[in-house]
């Protein structure tokens, strides 16, 4: 087990992805009661949180855009993921329900080129007969920052369009053809809770927060699906997380109860920090976490990794140096 460090309060610092923002406030709050340490977590996109932790001005990062093992080593870093979570559109039609409006990974990515630019338009209208779809235009929302949860979209987009992939790609920061940004997953619910006959994407829990419409989507297998935490579960179950760094991907993976847009959300920490006693408090957090704040990752509607993956993820934090300066490494 991990020797705890300290016995007087210490303050950490982590930045990086607002995909997984609302559970580490929620892990942050709980852990302050709990160990008397405080975890300061600021979204500001995946983007951020690489160059962050790579110029060492937070204790770690965090990232949904998994990180190559090349690029890990290059900066000297361990990555491990801590939750998984859906990304979900969203759309604000007057009107209109959650769930109410269907779509596909070619139609999404239509929209988003800006070749479907009507909320009426036959495409839409075959997938949805029993709606009443509004003669009005469609406002595209996207994200403004370098984001993993755009990585994650745009990733789904170029699986499921020829043409995404050759004209935009895959990407935490692309050249958007059309629409407007937001920055964090906060900022695009906010456009599209505020902008009427919008269409966005966000964390699941971002649209629940916000009463936001979310749409269902056909799956890898055909079927028409809802989002929710019994579909995002069912796209790691079978992922390999022996992946180097274990930059697992989960898009559009086969099942009939998959939810096609999913990620891990990845934490990443120095292999040798320059303060191992800062890091191993890190690692102290993300312990308490996985044992003893998995409750709260259901209850905003994320999902828990599998106890294997915990395992897995202690296995990767053997390779963090904490023997500095007296300090016993993890397992020793």
């Amino acid at each position: 087990m991990l020797v705890p460090w300290a016995a007087h309060a210490v303050d950490l610092t982590g930045a990086g992805a607002s995909t997984p923002y609302p559970v580490y406030v929620k892990w942050a709050a709980n852990y302050h009661k709990h160990s008397g340490h405080r975890v300061n977590y600021q979204s500001m996109g995946s983007g951020g949180g690489q160059q962050q932790i790579v110029t060492g001005t937070v204790d770690f990062g965090a990232t949904d855009d998994p990180m190559p093992v090349e690029w890990l080593d290059k900066h000297g870093l361990v990555q491990f993921p801590a939750v998984i979570a859906g990304i979900v559109p969203v759309v604000n039609i007057p009107g209109l329900d959650a769930g109410a409006l269907m779509l596909t990974g070619d139609v999404l990515a239509k929209i988003y080129l800006g070749a479907i630019t009507r909320w009426d338009d036959t495409e839409i209208a075959q997938l949805n007969p029993d709606v009443s779809l509004p003669d009005k235009d469609i406002v595209v929302v996207h994200r403004a920052d370098g984001s993993g949860t755009t990585f994650v979209w745009t990733d789904y987009l170029s699986g499921q369009s020829k043409q995404w992939r050759r004209r935009v790609g895959t990407g935490k920061a692309v050249s958007w053809p059309v629409g407007q940004g937001g920055k964090g997953n906060e900022g695009v619910a906010a456009y599209v809770r505020q902008l009427s006959y919008s269409i966005g994407y966000v964390e699941y829990t971002y649209a629940v927060t916000n009463n936001l419409a979310w749409v269902a989507l056909q799956n890898h297998d055909g079927h028409v699906i809802d989002p929710g935490i019994k579909a995002f579960a069912a796209a790691a179950r079978d992922a390999d997380w022996d992946t180097p760094g274990m930059g697992v991907g989960l898009t559009n993976q086969p099942g009939s109860d998959v939810w096609p847009i999913v990620t891990a959300s990845f934490i990443l920490v120095p292999r040798s920090p320059k303060r191992p006693e800062r890091t191993q408090a890190v690692l102290e957090f993300f312990e308490w976490a996985y044992t003893q704040g998995q409750e709260a990752v259901v209850d905003l509607a994320y999902v828990p990794l599998p106890k294997q993956v915990v395992k897995r993820v202690r296995a990767q934090w053997e390779h963090v140096r904490l023997d500095r300066d007296g300090l016993e490494p993890k397992g020793s």
